[in-house]
């Protein structure tokens, strides 16, 4: 009897480790459970928890529902159509104060119709005869040509409306060395206004030369004062570089502000693609003699 009692009590001492298998299971479900909620989504937390502070602390935002999942704050953007209507706007104005500080700046060459100014809501048109800057045949400014530019650069500088300088002549025939026709005459003429500007404080890269020759006459060739008409200087300032673009491809004297025209004028011009040249890597024209 005295044995089987003692293999019963051996019995019992081990049941221990069973609890203690328990307690060791239950002990590590714990630590799982602990674990999990510290790795709560912090970003989720945090919409809940604004969320919740806004229920409680501005009753107006009660009735508002709490954003669940990864909602992402909305960015409000203006209405593209205002913005571009008051872009517009904005280059509007400034061609028309352009158009009066010119008038201002040359009230008497305006009187003698050696310079004309005109335009429309897409672009303005600053006209000079070519006698005011250029010696008959030849593309270098005359002495007077450098006062007459400083002052339209001056105006010009501020704003940042593209510009294209437009060359013309009549059609009486050249060929010398260095102009055989008229195209290279004209195309001169405008370069080296547009070198004048550069060197006045105009940024370069809102510039661009274009000569037209004898083939877009305002006025009739056959007589001397049409020829005279015909020779001339145009800066064109558009409103944007879509509208330069599409009057530089015809002319000014030929250009309408059609439909085509209209929308060019609404849209923003694109970021160049490379920076201008600095102005001072442009040699400055020799003045005549």
């Amino acid at each position: 009897m005295a044995r089987r009692r003692h293999q019963e009590e051996h019995e019992n001492h081990e049941r221990w480790l069973v609890s203690y298998a328990d307690f060791i299971t239950l002990l590590f479900a714990f630590f799982v459970v602990m674990y999990s909620i510290s790795s709560i989504n912090e970003g989720k937390y945090k919409i809940l928890s604004d969320s919740l502070t806004g229920v409680f602390n501005q009753p107006d935002r009660a009735i508002k529902p709490i954003p669940v999942g990864e909602e992402r704050p909305r960015t409000t953007e203006p209405d593209r159509s205002l913005v571009d209507e008051e872009n517009a706007q904005s280059s509007a104005d400034d061609l028309q104060n352009i158009a009066s500080s010119v008038r201002e700046a040359f009230g008497d060459l305006i009187q003698s119709e050696q310079l004309k100014v005109s335009g429309n809501e897409l672009w303005i048109e600053i006209e000079l005869s070519s006698s005011l800057l250029f010696t008959s045949g030849d593309a270098i400014p005359n002495n007077a040509a450098f006062d007459i530019i400083e002052k339209v650069a001056k105006i010009l500088a501020p704003y940042e409306n593209p510009i294209h300088v437009e060359g013309f002549t009549d059609n009486l025939p050249i060929q010398t060395a260095q102009f055989p026709t008229n195209w290279e005459l004209s195309t001169a003429r405008a370069a080296s206004i547009v070198r004048m500007l550069t060197m006045d404080g105009v940024n370069p890269g809102r510039l661009a030369a274009v000569g037209y020759g004898e083939f877009q006459p305002v006025a009739d060739n056959t007589t001397a004062e049409g020829r005279g008409r015909n020779r001339r200087v145009v800066l064109v300032i558009s409103r944007n570089l879509d509208v330069r673009r599409s009057v530089s491809g015809v002319g000014s004297a030929n250009a309408k502000p059609d439909a085509a025209l209209q929308r060019a004028g609404t849209q923003s011009a694109p970021a160049p693609a490379a920076p201008a040249p600095q102005a001072g890597a442009v040699n400055p024209p020799s003045p005549a003699p």
